[in-house]
Order: C-alpha cells, then structure tokens, then sequence
C-alpha cells in the first residue's frame, strides 16, 4: 500500500498550500460550473458560455493591467456582457446568436488590447498565460472565500429560479403561457452563467473555460434523462476531473530529469475530453444492448402467434 501511495503522490502533495488552495477553489469552480452548465446545455447556450469566456479573457488581462485580482475582471466584465448580449437581444434565437456574436468580437479586439498593453509595459509576469490558460497554483488563499462567495451567490440565483428555469428550458412557450416570467428568468440565468465562467477562467484560463462549464454537463446529460440526476453525476464528474487534473500537474513536475510540470488545465482538459468520449460509448452500448432485448422479446411472442 505504502508503494501504491509513493507511485500516485509525490512528496509534500498533501503538505503544499499551494496545492490545498488549487483543490479548494477547484472543487467550487467544479461544482458551480457543473450545476450551471447542466442548464447551459440543456438550453443550446454552449456558445454564449464561450463568448463569455472571451468576454472574462478580457476582463482578466484588463485588471492585471491595473494592478487588480484577475477574478474582479473575470467575473466583473464577465456579468457586464452577459447583460449586454440579453440587452441585444436573447429571447429569439436569431437575436440571441446576433448578440453573441457581437459581444465575442469585441471581447477578442480587448483581449487583444489588454494583453499587448500588459507585455509591452510589463505590467506583470506571465499574464498571457495566467488569464488564456489558467494558473490555479499561483492563487493566493485569500482568493477562496471570494471565490466561494461568488459561487454561492450564482448557485443561489439558479436555485431561486430552479423550477421557471427548468420549465422555460424545456418549453418557453409553455412557460410563457403559464405566466413564467421568461425574461428574469433569463436574465438571471445569465448573470449566473458570467459568474460560472469567470470562476472557469480563474481555474484552468479564459481559452478553456467552456470545458469544465459544457464538459461534466455534457457527459451527466449522455448518462442520465434525469435533470436532478444529471446535476449530481456532473458535480461528481467535475470535482473529480478538477481535483485529478490538480494531482497530475503536481506530480507531472517530478517526471523526468527537467522538471517541467504540465499546467493544471491541460490536465483537466484531456480529463473532460476522454469522460466525454467514455460517456458515448457507454450510452451507445446501453442503447445497443436495449435494443437486443426488445429483439428478444419480440421473437417469443412472434413464435406463440404463430
């Protein structure tokens, strides 16, 4: 067992700060995105959480331009233009793509911006790397109960609207009719998606952060028809795939002579892609193996007609 412990941790995992902080904002972002993206799926929104990531990617290099946290400009800018596309417009879809798409042109041109301004004056050290692809070991500990703070505040909203939101996402129409205010709905699913995706950001970087958010989602929805089961498989799938990610980083540092270590966020993005692929393949048999046995039955019954 002791030899089995030595492979799978290397020494001083459980004693690093570093690592308690990776793990504790990890698993909130995990859950959070987990529970968010569930609906985000469901509600054919994939895009919209990739133009806020865009949006955060842009929020985050303009506040380490000016000396801030990065979670202020992942999550500020963020739920700036989650407002600004439901301004433009979301409640037709033709409308909804138009705003989307609006908004992530103008986040990449500030993106862009902002980065070069940062490189240029050498604001910060690796803010490219930091705000594109993550660097959740470099996170201080105060940022935890910011994180958990904004977290709770955006699964708070979606649980205030649970119901209404369910039902506008599996028929507006319906919900229109029975009285739902579709639009506060909408508005507040959406300020809680910025949120989701600006907490994505600070994890695993702006680029990424539609895998952790569509990802688990994805992956609960191919195992399960079931919405409140869905939440709970995608909340297991993401904390595990963020917390694993978070270990092979770690050790990824002691492989070889270099000492190179791979960042978190490539990790957990290859963690999210097999899972995904694993997910089909079990739906696939599942629905193979149903069919065999409507097969089976028929062929009895049609032998007793005869």
């Amino acid at each position: 067992m002791h030899g089995i412990y030595a492979a799978v941790f290397e020494p001083g995992f459980f004693a690093s700060p570093q690592v308690h902080v990776a793990i504790a904002v990890g698993g909130v972002v995990a859950l959070v995105c987990a529970i968010i993206g569930v609906f985000t799926v469901m509600r054919g929104q994939s895009f919209a959480g990739h133009s806020l990531g865009d949006v955060s990617a842009a929020g985050g290099s303009g506040a380490l331009l000016i000396g801030l946290n990065p979670i202020a400009g992942f999550v500020g800018l963020g739920v700036v233009g989650a407002a600004v596309m439901d301004m433009i417009g979301v409640q037709r879809l033709r409308g909804r793509d138009l705003a989307t798409g609006i908004v992530l042109g103008a986040a990449i041109g500030l993106s862009a911006l902002f980065l070069y301004l940062t490189a240029t004056t050498g604001a910060t050290t690796g803010a490219t790397q930091q705000v594109l692809f993550g660097s959740i070991f470099t996170t201080t500990s105060t940022t935890v109960s910011i994180v958990a703070a904004l977290g709770g505040v955006a699964l708070a909203a979606i649980a205030l609207v649970y119901r209404p939101l369910l039902l506008s996402t599996v028929s507006p129409d319906v919900a229109a009719a029975r009285g739902v205010p579709v639009r506060l709905v909408g508005v507040t699913y959406m300020l809680a998606l910025a949120v989701a995706v600006g907490l994505s950001s600070l994890a695993i970087g702006a680029i990424l952060s539609t895998a952790l958010l569509i990802g688990p989602a994805a992956a609960a929805l191919r195992l399960t028809r079931r919405v409140a089961w869905a939440l709970v498989v995608a909340c297991v799938i993401g904390v595990l795939e963020t917390w694993l990610g978070v270990l092979l980083a770690y050790d990824s540092y002691y492989w070889g002579s270099e000492h190179l270590g791979l960042p978190v966020s490539f990790f957990i993005v290859v963690l999210i892609f097999v899972t995904y692929l694993v997910s089909g393949a079990a739906t696939a048999l599942s629905a193979r193996g149903a069919a065999r046995s409507r097969e089976l039955i028929k062929v009895p019954a049609a032998g007793t007609e005869g």
